[in-house]
């Protein structure tokens, strides 16, 4: 017979297990479009070697929003995603080079050194909508530019992928 002492301990223990954030390697197949496919060396996959996300599960990883112009739009858009910092860390992604490649097969190598506690940001929403191609989505990836003067600069300019859809992490 079990004493309710030790029935209170096991309740308490599974609240734990059901209430801690999930692990990388925890995601389910995408329902919606498929928005970012993630490779290489990364500990999360859904959908063979890959990590297939689309918005809903972007959504649901930490956010991140700022407001700055850009020298592709007018005015000061609000950007709205997840920093790229929380997906590495959401997935397990190791290496020591991130390769990005848009829609158009526009493709840049970065340094993993190169990513910031305050960017880049994978938006994919735009003063809170989300972006189509034509503008620039279903992700972009921004840096607060206004905020600070060494993102001004044409390294952060090429880095700054729009209509980003894979994303390869490795050596």
């Amino acid at each position: 017979m079990i004493s309710s002492r030790h029935s209170l301990a096991v309740i308490l223990a599974l609240a734990t297990i059901v209430a801690s954030p999930a692990a990388a390697g925890d995601f389910a197949a995408p329902t919606g479009e498929v928005l970012l496919t993630i490779k290489g060396d990364i500990a999360a996959r859904n959908a063979g070697d890959t990590l297939q996300l689309d918005q809903a599960q972007l959504a649901a990883l930490p956010q991140s929003s700022f407001t700055t112009s850009t020298i592709w739009t007018s005015g000061t858009p609000t950007f709205s995603g997840v920093l790229l910092k929380d997906l590495v860390a959401a997935i397990g992604a190791k290496g020591e080079t991130i390769t990005l490649s848009a829609a158009n097969d526009y493709t840049i190598k970065m340094p993993m050194s190169a990513v910031a506690d305050d960017a880049p940001l994978l938006a994919f929403l735009m003063d809170g909508k989300p972006m189509s191609l034509r503008e620039k989505g279903p992700v972009w990836m921004v840096y607060p530019y206004d905020a600070n003067e060494s993102y001004r600069s044409e390294e952060t300019y090429s880095r700054s992928i729009w209509q980003l859809t894979t994303i390869e992490f490795g050596e």
